[in-house]
């Protein structure tokens, strides 16, 4: 044991300021942090245009079928091996596209996570956080909004297209909450008024002028968030045209793939260059309880198809050096293979990947026994995975946010950065 607590624990003037003004006032400050040292830290961060897109495999894809085969054992599946661009690591051949580009991928083989059920998976990798009762944690799309994005634009700095976190911004507020666009990439509905210009500018006119009487003698974080959240839908108007990639499809169709998985990255990789700070792409489906290898083989070929063509595009347009792409579901499936020809959930040892922003390409990290049950070397939790991604963008993952007077780090205590990943 240690005989001193670490520097992050300990309670200095100003968190002792903070914790007796709430208890003086009888209640919790939202975000604390951003009265201190968080908000410069975001500013700082945002001025090197690092960014995110998230490859979100919804009900947990198979790391059997993808990552980490294990042809001639029991619990192998029906699937061969092929070799790829980096000598001596073998992937599954539903996956050729991918195989032409492990140069830049780095492959975790090795993750040791613990939510099994897809609720609580889903929030923990979405956050980096188990659910807790008391506190709710913000997305890593919220974090990097905050981290990453830029205050000024008029493009959200975190989006999601057909994909499901369940935790939204948490503790860090509406400013920090995803914008979510249909499975096709577009605009919903509600984003455009049915209202004529004129009057939807005279209703505007009036909102402002009655909220900002009601702000000069009421000084509530609630009102001074509904102001900001009609601002920036107010300001997306500007920027529609963005979200208008048909054109854009048409001539990069047949790269990315003729499917909606495809589609879907493309719109990502239009996003992060107009100037999206986080966008999360998702595709469902990979809760193979049964047909676990009929389903992988209509889900994977398309999805690795697009992710191929995305590396490819965001490295021949410059941007992959500063933008993060990371693969990834909730869970794993088990090594046994049931009487349903299927995979149940399974996190004590699974696959993840990350590209770009200067991870190691080219990289097998840790490894799994002879059958897959169990993390043979250097294991990965949650918290060492969302630390490492932080930290390939620019983040320190233990900067500290508050919930009322908690100081919340980025990525949980005892985590550790796996630098083997990062150049």
């Amino acid at each position: 044991m240690h005989n001193s607590c670490p520097t992050h624990e300990h309670l200095d003037r100003r968190t002792l300021l903070k914790g007796s003004l709430a208890t003086a006032v009888g209640g919790s400050v939202m975000n604390w942090g951003g009265l201190f040292h968080s908000d410069v830290m975001a500013v700082e961060v945002a001025k090197k245009q690092k960014r995110c897109i998230l490859i979100w495999l919804n009900g947990g894809a198979s790391q059997f079928e993808t990552f980490d085969m294990k042809v001639g054992r029991p619990n192998g599946g029906l699937f061969r091996e092929i070799s790829t661009n980096v000598a001596g690591t073998r992937i599954c051949e539903l996956m050729p596209e991918i195989s032409r580009r492990m140069d830049k991928l780095a492959v975790i083989r090795s993750m040791h996570t613990s939510q099994i059920d897809h609720s609580g998976g889903i929030y923990l990798m979405h956050t980096g956080y188990q659910p807790a009762a008391n506190v709710r944690f913000p997305e890593i799309g919220a974090i990097v909004a905050k981290y990453c994005g830029s205050g000024d634009s008029d493009l959200p700095n975190f989006v999601k297209i057909s994909s499901n976190g369940n935790a939204g911004a948490g503790f860090l507020g509406p400013k920090y909450q995803p914008f979510n666009l249909d499975r096709d990439g577009r605009l919903p509905t509600f984003s455009t008024s049915n209202l004529a210009s004129e009057v939807e500018s005279r209703r505007h006119g009036l909102r402002d002028f009655v909220e900002e009487s009601f702000a000069k003698h009421n000084k509530a974080e609630p009102a001074r968030m509904h102001r900001e959240s009609y601002e920036r839908a107010r300001r997306l108007n500007n920027v529609r045209d963005q979200f208008q990639v048909d054109a854009e499809w048409e001539k990069y169709r047949e790269k990315y793939g003729d499917t909606k998985i495809g589609r879907r990255m493309m719109m990502a990789r239009c996003l992060v260059e107009s100037g999206v700070s986080f966008v999360e792409v998702g595709q469902s489906g990979y809760d193979t309880h049964a047909d676990n290898f009929e389903g992988h083989k209509s889900l994977v070929p398309s999805m690795e198809h697009a992710w191929g063509a995305l590396l490819d595009d965001l490295g021949e347009r410059g941007l992959l050096e500063d933008t993060l792409v990371v693969w990834m579901g909730e869970i794993g499936r088990t090594p046994r293979i049931n009487n349903r020809s299927g995979r149940d959930h399974y996190v004590r040892n699974w696959s993840a990947a990350l590209a770009g922003a200067g991870v190691k390409g080219g990289l097998v990290y840790g490894e799994s026994d002879k059958d897959g049950v169990n993390v043979k070397n250097n294991p990965v939790t949650e918290g060492d995975f969302f630390a490492t991604i932080y930290t390939a963008l620019g983040v320190d993952p233990a900067t500290e946010n508050y919930s009322g007077v908690r100081p919340i780090p980025l990525a949980p205590f005892g985590h550790k950065v796996v630098k083997d990943l990062i150049a």
